[in-house]
C-alpha cells in the first residue's frame, strides 16, 4: 500500500468492500490517515468512499474545506476536528451494475490528482476489481502494486451490531444506525465504541445512552 500511495502521490490508501447490506467494510488501509478517515466515513455513512461504491462513479474532491456542507453534511463539519485530510479520491470496484467496493485515496494538502495519476488510479481499481472477481490477483504488471490480503477492518462494528441487535430487540440495520449515533454523538471512533461493547466495557440501553462498565482485564 505504501508503494501505491507513493505512486498516486496521496499519503494514504483504503480498499473497501461490499456487504450484503450495501455498507462498506474496509479491507486494507495503509497508515492512521486512512484508517481514521475511513472510520469516520463509516460512523457517519456518508462521504466520497459510500458514493462512490453506491453509484459506481468516480468521486473526486480536490479540498474537503470547500465542500458545500449540503453534500456531506456529518462529514465536512467533522472532518476538519477529526482528521487532517483534506483531498480525497474514490475510484470504485466493479463492472457494471456490479459494485464491489471502492479504492480510497486521501492526501493532507489540497489539490487534485494529475491526468498519470488518475489513470494509474484507475489502473489499480482495475485490478483490484478483477483480483476480487477472479479469487485471486491478476496477472499484470501492476499485481505488483496489490498488498496481502488481510482481515476486515470492520468486523468489530458487526459484531457490535448483532450483540445490540439482541440486548435492544432491534433490527440488524436500527441496531447498526444506533452504533453509529453513539458514535456520532460522543465524538469517539466508531470501531473503539464496537470494541468496548463486544468487550462488554459498554452497554447501550432504551434511552440511547450508553453504561460503561469497569474493564475487568485491567490490573
Amino acid at each position: 500500500m505504501t508503494e501505491s500511495a507513493a505512486i498516486l502521490g496521496v499519503d494514504g490508501l483504503a480498499v473497501s468492500i461490499m456487504d450484503q447490506n450495501q455498507v462498506s467494510e474496509v479491507l486494507w488501509y495503509s497508515g492512521d490517515l486512512s484508517s481514521t478517515f475511513e472510520d469516520l466515513q463509516f460512523t457517519v455513512g456518508q462521504g466520497p468512499g459510500p458514493d462512490a461504491a453506491l453509484t459506481g462513479e468516480i468521486v473526486l474532491v480536490g479540498d474537503l474545506e470547500a465542500t458545500p456542507l449540503e453534500r456531506w453534511s456529518a462529514l465536512v463539519s467533522e472532518v476538519s476536528a477529526l482528521s487532517p485530510v483534506r483531498a480525497v479520491f474514490a475510484f470504485p470496484l466493479g463492472i457494471g451494475a456490479v459494485r464491489l467496493g471502492v479504492l480510497t485515496a486521501v492526501r493532507r494538502t489540497p489539490g487534485l490528482l494529475s491526468e498519470q495519476q488518475a489513470d494509474d488510479a484507475v489502473v489499480l481499481a482495475a485490478s483490484l476489481t478483477a483480483r476480487f472477481l477472479n479469487g485471486s490477483a491478476p496477472h499484470s504488471p501492476d499485481a505488483a502494486l496489490l498488498p496481502p490480503m488481510d482481515g476486515l477492518h470492520s468486523a468489530v462494528a458487526h459484531q457490535a451490531t448483532g450483540m445490540l441487535s439482541v440486548q435492544l430487540s432491534l433490527p440488524l440495520p436500527q441496531a447498526m444506525m444506533r452504533l453509529r449515533a453513539h458514535a456520532y454523538t460522543t465524538g469517539r471512533p466508531l470501531t473503539e465504541v464496537a470494541q468496548a461493547i463486544v468487550a462488554r466495557r459498554l452497554r447501550l440501553d432504551d434511552n440511547r445512552d450508553g453504561q460503561s462498565f469497569p474493564n475487568k482485564d485491567k490490573d
